[in-house]
């Protein structure tokens, strides 16, 4: 028998990893759909998105969407968009910004998730950890170097950097990346979602 969203989402709740979680009551946090085109994965959920129980729901969403070049309506609401965070739980506050995602979470639960996404056309890596994870990076690989080289994983991924608020220095730092990748990521987003 195949397994369902809600078959996935059941047992991602009952996996005893994720014990501390349901048993007060957090749900795992990811949004998925049988006609997504896209998926979106980044590091984990904050926790203003974990408190709100909506992906990319902070400032970094609002600066991901405008990247992308979609609305909130088309973000949420178009059925088209699915996001894959590397770990479905917010990890905790650490000493500059968010803990990293749980080692092995995305090994265990994406490839079942999206093996009920048939449609999909294009995975965006959103920062380090989900680049170095799908793109098999050497540690060698900074992540300007992946970003900067994001023609060469196309056309199924398209790395990009974390639109956090805390990433503006680099952001200063590398003007090419707003000037040149993201015209070229609406390009592909909107020929993806609407040819």
């Amino acid at each position: 028998m195949v397994a369902t969203f809600g078959d996935i989402f059941t047992a991602i709740k009952n996996d005893s990893e994720n014990y501390v979680y349901t048993k007060v009551g957090i749900d795992p946090l990811y949004f998925v759909s049988p006609q997504a085109k896209i998926i979106i994965i980044g590091q984990a959920p904050g926790q203003k998105a974990q408190d709100s129980q909506l992906v990319w729901h902070d400032k970094s969403g609002t600066r991901l969407r405008q990247w992308l070049g979609l609305t909130d309506e088309e973000f949420y609401h178009s059925g088209k968009i699915a996001v894959l965070p590397m770990d479905f739980y917010f990890p905790g506050k650490g000493r500059s910004g968010d803990l990293p995602p749980r080692k092995g979470f995305a090994a265990k639960w994406h490839p079942q998730l999206m093996a009920l996404m048939p449609s999909v056309e294009l995975i965006i890596l959103v920062g380090s950890y989900a680049q170095r994870y799908y793109l098999q990076l050497k540690a060698s690989q900074t992540l300007t170097q992946v970003v900067y080289d994001y023609a060469k994983y196309q056309p199924k991924y398209f790395p990009i950097v974390h639109p956090s608020p805390l990433n503006q220095r680099w952001l200063k730092k590398n003007p090419w990346f707003e000037e040149t990748v993201i015209p070229n990521l609406q390009q592909v987003v909107h020929q993806i979602l609407y040819n």
